[in-house]
Order: C-alpha cells, then sequence, then structure tokens
C-alpha cells in the first residue's frame, strides 16, 4: 500500500513536504472535511493528489480557470497520474471519450468548473461512481466577502450532499477570517479542520 511520502517521492520526486501539507494530507486521509489557506507555490494542489492515489474511488476537483485545469492535468499526465478535465475547451467528440473514461473507472482525478458539476449530465455521471474526495480550489469564490464571488460556488453545497461518503477539501489561498468563516459554514465544515501556513516566505 502506497503512503503518502512514497507517493510524494516516487510519483512527484520530491523528498520533503512543504510547511503544512503532511497535516493536511493525513487530515483528508482521515476523512475529515479539511480547509487549507496556503500561499500560490505553496503546494496546495499536492495535499489533494497525493490522497487521490490512495483513495479507491475517484477525487473531483472543482476549478474556476480553464487554463489551470489544463495546466494540472498536463503536470499530472505527465507524472502518469490518470487525470481528466471537462471544460468547454473541447470538442463534443473528446468531452464523450472522457466522460467514457471517467465512466469506466480509469481516472483517478477529474477537473471540472462549477457551472459543469451542477449539470443533470455530470452529476449523472458521477452518481454511478464512488466519489472519495470533493476538492474546490478557489473556494474564496464560495464567500459573497470574497473578491472573486461566483454564484455556482455556492451551490457546491448541494453536490455535496449527493456525495455524503466523499470527504470535502476547500483550498484557497486568500482569505480573511470573515471569508474563511463563510466557507466552512457554507460548506458544513466543524472548525477544528482549519490548516492556514504562514505566508512569510522565507
Amino acid at each position: 500500500m502506497p503512503t503518502s511520502a512514497s507517493i510524494l517521492k516516487e510519483t512527484f520526486g520530491y523528498d520533503d513536504f512543504r510547511p503544512l501539507q503532511r497535516e493536511v494530507i493525513e487530515n483528508v486521509l482521515a476523512r475529515r472535511d479539511t480547509l487549507a489557506v496556503m500561499p500560490t507555490g505553496g503546494g496546495k494542489s499536492l495535499c489533494y493528489q497525493i490522497p487521490s492515489l490512495i483513495f479507491e474511488g475517484l477525487t473531483v476537483v472543482v476549478s474556476p480557470l480553464i487554463a489551470l485545469m489544463k495546466d494540472q492535468v498536463e503536470q499530472l499526465r505527465a507524472y502518469g497520474v490518470p487525470a481528466l478535465f471537462l471544460n468547454s475547451s473541447l470538442s463534443p467528440q473528446e468531452y464523450q471519450e472522457n466522460m467514457d473514461y471517467v465512466k469506466r473507472g480509469e481516472v483517478r482525478l477529474l477537473y471540472v468548473a462549477p457551472e459543469t458539476l451542477l449539470t443533470p449530465r455530470i452529476l449523472s455521471l458521477l452518481s454511478g461512481l464512488k466519489v472519495d474526495c470533493l476538492t474546490i480550489d478557489e473556494a474564496h469564490c464560495i464567500s459573497e466577502w470574497g473578491h472573486d464571488f461566483r454564484p455556482e460556488y455556492r451551490q457546491l453545497v448541494d453536490v455535496r450532499k449527493k456525495f455524503p461518503s466523499a470527504v470535502c477539501m476547500a483550498l484557497t489561498a486568500t482569505a480573511t477570517p470573515r471569508v474563511r468563516a463563510d466557507i466552512m459554514s457554507t460548506l458544513g465544515f466543524s472548525q477544528a479542520n482549519e490548516f492556514q501556513s504562514s505566508f512569510n516566505r522565507e
């Protein structure tokens, strides 16, 4: 059984975790909902990518930016990690092919925009699968107090209810105390599972 440390080294090529990564990963693997506030470049994505390779089922990653999804999926595939995205940049044929891969259980990480995740087509696809983790990137978009508020993000709590056994992780690089509290109350997180790393660069 691979461990988070062995995946860090063998899949991603790093010897050591960055500050807070190990604690966040352990919290997610223990299936405790998690809010992680970490600076850009602080290694947020590994906090769900590593668990996705330990969980049996699918990790769904909600991301608001198509360019970001493409970058992450290309990077992951270069590491040999089966990852895909579903968004408007795909042709109808590519979209259907990617859905078929997901349906067959050949994908560990699926990146979607919040608008995509809320469609009946995608909810129907996921309802037949084991979803182990729902990761919400740029989670400040949930909060009406956030600088990037997107109403679709508020509806993600309904998706959460459809997958009660999936652990939920919210990630952001920018969140005031008010925004953090709003994210956690909207998603129904308990206070104990919040991690905030220092923004002081060495």
